[in-house]
């Protein structure tokens, strides 16, 4: 079945974007969208991530990382 549909300029260029992502036509993209959520599927997990730290001497000292405006004043005041 042919239809019309709407789509804000940022939402299209999303959609043509992930549908290039998969290999796949804009049609076919918005059709496996839909249908995966009438089906109630779930997307494919994602990827998992592997996060990258930096060596260094540990926390500094007075500093509370629940109020992180703390480093701002701290790096100001070294300076």
């Amino acid at each position: 079945m042919r239809t019309t549909i709407s789509l804000d300029d940022g939402l299209a260029m999303q959609v043509r974007r992930a549908a290039a992502r998969r290999g796949v036509s804009l049609s076919r993209f918005i059709a496996d969208t839909l249908d995966d959520a009438l089906k109630g599927r779930e997307p494919d997990p994602p990827r998992p991530f592997r996060l990258v730290t930096v060596g260094g001497e540990g926390l500094r000292s007075g500093i509370d990382l629940d109020r992180p405006r703390t480093l701002d004043i701290a790096d100001d005041e070294a300076e």
